[in-house]
Parts: C-alpha cells; sequence; structure tokens
C-alpha cells in the first residue's frame, strides 16, 4: 500500500480557508437571519401602524358617509412605496353586513378583490406569499363601525435579503482572499526554513557530511529541531572521528600484529626445527603418543617426559658427583697414609647413602622409560584370542592381587554372564582393567577405610563389549576431570605418580581395541568408566557350567 503524503504549505492554506469561510458563514447567517427578522418586524409594525392610522383617520368619513373626502385622504399613501392596496369597508347598522365604501391601490397595480370573509382573521398581520395584509376596525365609542384592510409589499424585505446575502459573499469573499494572502506570507514565514531544513537534511543525506549544520530560526519549534538536528550531527561527526580513528589504530595494530606473527612464526619455525633434532631418538613413539582429541602438543609432552625423567637423573647425578668427591678426597687420605677408622667408616656410611639414592632413582627413571615405552609402543602385533570372560576377569584380578588392598574392605565385584566367550585381544583388555584398578585403590580409597568396585560386562546392542567400571571412592578433582586421558595429568604428583596410566588406558581402547571410552565422575561420589568396543562373540562351549553370574575379587 503506497503511502499518500500531504504538503505542508497546502494543508495550511486549506485549513485556513475551511476555519475561515466557515466562521464567515455561521456568523453572516447569524447576522443575516437577525436583521432579517428584525426588518420583518419593523415591517409589520409600520404595516399595523398604518392601518391604525388610516382607521382613526376614516371614522369621521365613515360616520358622515363621506367617500370622497376619504378617497382623496388615502392618496397621500403614495409617498409610501411598501403599501400596495387599502379598503375602507363601512357596517350596515341594519343588517350587520360590511360595504365597500373606499379604497386606494399603488400606481401600477390592478385592484383586489373585497375580503369581507376574512376581515375578522387579520386581526392579527398575515404574510402570504409576497405581501402582508392586516385589518384593523374603525370604532366609535367602543362600538365598530367598518373597517380598515392594508395590504403591504414584502418587495423591500426580500431586496434587504438580497443585499444582506451579496453584502455577506463579497465580504466572505474579500475575507477569504484576504486569509489566503495572510495565510500565503504566513506560510512562507514557517515553511522558508523548513525548506532551509529540508535541503541541509537531504545534502547531509546524499554527500554524507556531517560538518553541514541547519541555521538559526526566528521560529522557536522550528528553532529547536535544529537545534537537537545539530546536536544529532556533532555527535555522529564525533562518533565516525572516533570511528575513524579506532580503525586506523586497528589498522596500525593488525599491521604490527602481523609483523610480530610473521617473527614468532619464524621464531617458532627455528624451535619446531631444533626440537626436531631433538626428538629423532624418539620418532618411533610419536605415532602412538600424538591422538589429535587428546594431545595438546608435541611440545607439552618432551616437556613432561623431561621433567619427569630429569629429576630421579638429575637427583643421581647429584649423589654420584658427591660419591666421587668423597672418592677423590678419600684416596688423597689413602695415598698420604692419613686415613683414620671413623673417617672411613663415615666414608663408608656417606656411599652407602648415595648408592641407595642412585638406585632408588635410577630404577624410578627405568620405571618412567618403560612406563613410557608402553604408552607408545605398538600392539598392533597382539593376536586375537577366545577367552571366557569371567575366566579371564579372575586372572587379571590374580595377577594385580600383589597391588590390591585388603578384600574384606575393598571388595570387587564382577558382574557378568558366566557363558560369555569372545574372541579380542586379551593383552589390552588386561592391562585396560589393571590401570583402572589400580588407579581405584591409589586414588580413589587413598586414605579411605573401606571401598567398593563394581565391573560390569555385557553385549550391547551393536554386538560391542561394553565394560562399565564403578567405584564409590573420592572421585576426580574438578581441575583435572578434562584432563584425565592427557598425559603426565595426576593428582599424585611429587607421591610416585607418573600420569601416564589413563592416557595408556585411552590409547588402548582407541587404538589398539578400536573402541570408545567415556568418563563420569562427582567429587566424593566415586567414578564411573564405560568402555565399548567391537569383539567376536562366540558360542558358549559345552564345557562351560553356568555357576553363579557374579563373581566377586
Amino acid at each position: 500500500m503506497a503511502i499518500q503524503f500531504s504538503s505542508i504549505k497546502r494543508s495550511m492554506l486549506l485549513i485556513v480557508l475551511i476555519v475561515t469561510t466557515l466562521a464567515l458563514l455561521i456568523a453572516f447567517t447569524i447576522n443575516t437571519y437577525s436583521q432579517v427578522q428584525h426588518y420583518r418586524d419593523s415591517l409589520i409594525e409600520r404595516s399595523v401602524a398604518y392601518a391604525r392610522v388610516t382607521a382613526f383617520n376614516a371614522l369621521s368619513s365613515v360616520v358622515f358617509d363621506d367617500n370622497e373626502t376619504e378617497t382623496q385622504r388615502l392618496r397621500s399613501l403614495r409617498s409610501t412605496s411598501f403599501v400596495e392596496h387599502v379598503h375602507i369597508y363601512k357596517l350596515d347598522e341594519v343588517t350587520g353586513d360590511l360595504n365597500f365604501f373606499a379604497s386606494y391601490n399603488r400606481r401600477g397595480l390592478a385592484p383586489i378583490p373585497a375580503k369581507y370573509a376574512s376581515i375578522n382573521s387579520l386581526g392579527e398581520p398575515r404574510i402570504v406569499a409576497d405581501y402582508l395584509e392586516v385589518a384593523e376596525p374603525i370604532q366609535l365609542d367602543n362600538s365598530v363601525v367598518g373597517y380598515v384592510y392594508l395590504r403591504s409589499s414584502m418587495s423591500e424585505l426580500e431586496a434587504f435579503v438580497q443585499r444582506s446575502i451579496m453584502l455577506a459573499v463579497i465580504v466572505t469573499l474579500g475575507t477569504l482572499i484576504l486569509a489566503a494572502l495572510l495565510t500565503i506570507r504566513m506560510r512562507k514565514t514557517i515553511t522558508s526554513p523548513l525548506d532551509r531544513m529540508v535541503e541541509v537534511i537531504q545534502q547531509v543525506a546524499r554527500e554524507k557530511d556531517y560538518s553541514l549544520r541547519l541555521p538559526t530560526s526566528h521560529l522557536q519549534e522550528v528553532d529547536s529541531v535544529s537545534h537537537a538536528f545539530n546536536i544529532m550531527l556533532n555527535r555522529i561527526q564525533q562518533h565516525i572521528t572516533r570511528q575513524e580513528k579506532a580503525e586506523q589504530e586497528a589498522s596500525s595494530l593488525a599491521s604490527e600484529l602481523e609483523q610480530q606473527v610473521s617473527q614468532r612464526t619464524q621464531a617458532l619455525k627455528e624451535a619446531n626445527s631444533e626440537l626436531l633434532k631433538t626428538l629423532e631418538q624418539l620418532h618411533l613413539y610419536q605415532s602412538q603418543l600424538v591422538e589429535s582429541e587428546k594431545m595438546a602438543s608435541l611440545g607439552d609432552m618432551v616437556a613432561g617426559i623431561a621433567h619427569e625423567v630429569n629429576t630421579p637423573i638429575g637427583l643421581s647425578v647429584t649423589a654420584s658427583t658427591l660419591l666421587q668427591d668423597k672418592l677423590h678426597l678419600m684416596q688423597e687420605k689413602f695415598s698420604a697414609k692419613r686415613i683414620s677408622t671413623q673417617e672411613f667408616e663415615r666414608f663408608l656410611n656417606d656411599c652407602d647413602e648415595n648408592l641407595a639414592i642412585i638406585y632408588r632413582n635410577v630404577n624410578r627413571a627405568a620405571d618412567l622409560i618403560t612406563a613410557f615405552k608402553q604408552v607408545a609402543v605398538d600392539q598392533s602385533s597382539e593376536v586375537d584370542r577366545q577367552i571366557l570372560v569371567v575366566d579371564f576377569m579372575q586372572d587379571v584380578l590374580l595377577s594385580i592381587k600383589p597391588r590390591l588392598k585388603d578384600s574384606t574392605n575393598f571388595p570387587i565385584h564382577i558382574h557378568c554372564d558366566p557363558t560369555l566367550r569372545i574372541e579380542t585381544k586379551p593383552g589390552p583388555l588386561n592391562q585396560i582393567l589393571s590401570h583402572l584398578i589400580t588407579n581405584s585403590m591409589v586414588h580413589g580409597f587413598d586414605h579411605r577405610q573401606q571401598g567398593e568396585v563394581n565391573i560390569t560386562i555385557a553385549i550391547d546392542t551393536d554386538k560391542r563389549l561394553e565394560i562399565v567400571y564403578e567405584d564409590n571412592g573420592a572421585g576426580v578433582p574438578i581441575d583435572i576431570r578434562r584432563r584425565i586421558f592427557d598425559p603426565f595429568v595426576t593428582s599424585k604428583r611429587g607421591s610416585g605418580g607418573s600420569g601416564l596410566g589413563m592416557h595408556l588406558v585411552y590409547n588402548l581402547v582407541t587404538q589398539v581395541l578400536k573402541g570408545n571410552i567415556h568418563f563420569f565422575s562427582e567429587q566424593e561420589q566415586g567414578v564411573e568408566f564405560v568402555v565399548r568396543f567391537p569383539v567376536t562373540i562366540l558360542p558358549p562351549a559345552k564345557s562351560d557350567e553356568p555357576p553363579s553370574a557374579e563373581a566377586q575379587g
């Protein structure tokens, strides 16, 4: 639907003309009606007055029956332009009938019939068509001896009405013309500032030159609009200036940032080149340690390895250096034959302590390297083997029994179909379960007097083996939940934990067994691991007896 636009100039002129016309029409209508009524009443009064005067003058003529005198007297009415006809009727004393006595007819008018029948009803003036008629009795000593009938013309009233209407039309037209001229003048006074305002606004919109300003106006409302619009233009100009300045600064910063990125990229390339040279010996392990969803970077991995391995090696080097210094000192004293028994005994004790430190830290480094090799080693050579799941679980529990806590206070429950037989890689599966159980014992039940582990094994709807591992231990701290499968993430840093166990579990599940693992934990609510991986389901062997579906370790 198209929008209909109207002009202020046209609307203003139209409104003024309509209001003026209505006001004049109402005023002239009321005034003309009032004057016409007044003129009409005046005409009626004059007609009644002439009728009474004529009746008074005709009394003597009627009494003495002198109609000629009365006729002469009536001719004096020629000076009155509105009296058209006058009849004088004499009342017969015997019969009571009216007789025509005398009359007057204005020059140029034909006589009119006598009004015997209607004379009694004309006691009040009556207007008929374009004339007025009235009757007045001729009285002598309170007795009626005759009547005067007078008819006057209404042409004066019609002429007066026509003059009034003509005057009203002339005055109305003159007033409208004057109002139109004044409105046009006032319209120019009002619309000229608006036109200048529109011109400036269009120029701003067309050229986007926000430095322009609207001129001041002698009209308060227009000046207020101009002032407000100028404030808006000023703010827009300031905003654009700030924006241009910000864009220049952003461009400059982008250029500097690009230069810094280029420099840092070059530095990173050089660092990577040096790092690649350093990691040539670990090339065989990289493919297993780098897992796209869980590894932060190869640099973090190397930093973790260096930190874990350097600590025991550093201690070993320190202890061996100290032992070497003491040995050199003892050799010098031996050559000089100045060794006392106490010094030799103290030397032996120091050797024993330093060798113990070296032994412990070398073993620690060896264990770390073994764990690291276990994470990275390629286990794809592991062949599939048929296993009865219940027996396999018992073997797993038996193999890690030395690392388990008291089975009375920390029982392990196995929930599984006793006839479930599958074909899979038992080695990785053994390592996965061993690490999960050891994790519960070392971390979940640390500083606790009792705890419980539940392992549920079944075949899911996708024909995969599903292992649900749960314990009611301390749970995993919130700061390491998201990184639990990352390497070197542990809550036992400095207490013997390497942080490679859960990373090994993740790699074994996803890379060796081609499955997936999900983890759930709440603080003080234990943990839950759900492991799913494809297996070959075998029919139960005939020798498999259906013992209890729940085994306990």
